[in-house]
């Protein structure tokens, strides 16, 4: 491959990271997959009687150290974001936790971020289950079975659960 032909290969690709990036923020893992399915995307549709080849494993390092030198790509800082994001939207540690797993983020930095969140997640689960379910919140047994099962489900830990009846007195 000719020295023009490799820097318009790494120019495109360069282009297409900045799309992604600037809808919003993305874990490297995220990130790699969707410039590979960009490019892959962009070959179907190419005039030439040649398809391009999609990327190789160097040309995405080299954009991906690239966009973490100029501050594009950052786990951590992406796994604040959703975090707060997500949390935001009513959803507990346990269920943000995962998602972000699945998003490639490592472990270590979910641990991070979640250590570093100022969230009372005992008020927030209480909060979510009043907006629900109504102020008091339910004491018949059935109904706190209700309230529990929709709290797991938005990824809320069972002992902030259990605190949502002995801290706010219902």
């Amino acid at each position: 491959m000719s020295d023009t032909t490799e820097r318009t290969r790494h120019a495109k690709l360069l282009e297409r990271a900045t799309r992604i990036l600037a809808m919003r923020d993305h874990s490297e893992a995220e990130f790699r997959r969707k410039l590979v399915q960009s490019s892959e995307r962009a070959a179907r549709f190419a005039k030439s009687e040649t398809p391009p080849e999609p990327p190789s494993a160097e040309e995405l390092d080299k954009v991906v150290d690239w966009c973490y030198q100029h501050g594009w790509l950052d786990d951590a800082h992406f796994a604040e974001r959703y975090l707060a994001g997500r949390s935001r939207k009513g959803y507990g540690p346990q269920r943000i936790r995962q998602e972000l797993g699945q998003k490639g983020v490592e472990k270590s930095l979910i641990d991070e971020a979640l250590s570093a969140a100022e969230i009372d997640w005992q008020s927030q689960a209480f909060n979510l289950a009043e907006r629900k379910f109504g102020h008091p919140l339910p004491t018949a047994w059935e109904q706190k079975v209700k309230v529990q099962r929709y709290l797991m489900t938005k990824g809320f830990y069972m002992e902030d659960i259990r605190a949502i009846y002995e801290n706010f007195g219902h």
